[in-house]
């Protein structure tokens, strides 16, 4: 049982689970600071200003409090977008090592198998 345990919890896939958990925990906490401290401020404060609210948090109509809301899909939204960067980039570098890895394939000529294949062909003859 305890053998188990230990071969489930070192599995490659769960120790990967485990960091990717902890970096998207990171990296949720650096967009809202993103969200909270440099857009609401910067871009939001007009709007903020014009409807007599000092936080986004406040804004609110007939005790539904939608800043909240707005502000989550602002979080949404830059997430979103940051990790479609993320992403993309990770697959133009998978795609460029996978070319530099077919292109030395192809320098590198036959293998030790195919040169030992060819030379055991020869000696047959």
């Amino acid at each position: 049982m305890i053998k188990d345990l230990k071969n489930f919890l070192f599995r490659g896939n769960i120790i990967d689970l485990a960091v990717a958990v902890i970096i998207g925990g990171a990296f949720g906490a650096i967009i809202t600071s993103l969200v909270s401290d440099i857009i609401t401020p910067l871009i939001l404060n007009p709007a903020l200003k014009a409807a007599n609210v000092q936080n986004i948090t406040e804004l609110a109509w007939n005790g539904v409090k939608y800043g909240n809301f707005l502000g989550a899909v602002i979080n949404f939204l830059i997430i979103g977008t940051s990790l479609f960067f993320v992403v993309k980039a990770a697959e133009k570098a998978t795609a460029l090592t996978k070319k530099a890895e077919e292109e030395a394939a192809e320098v590198a000529g036959p293998t030790q198998e195919e040169l030992l294949a060819e030379i055991r062909d020869l000696l047959k003859k």
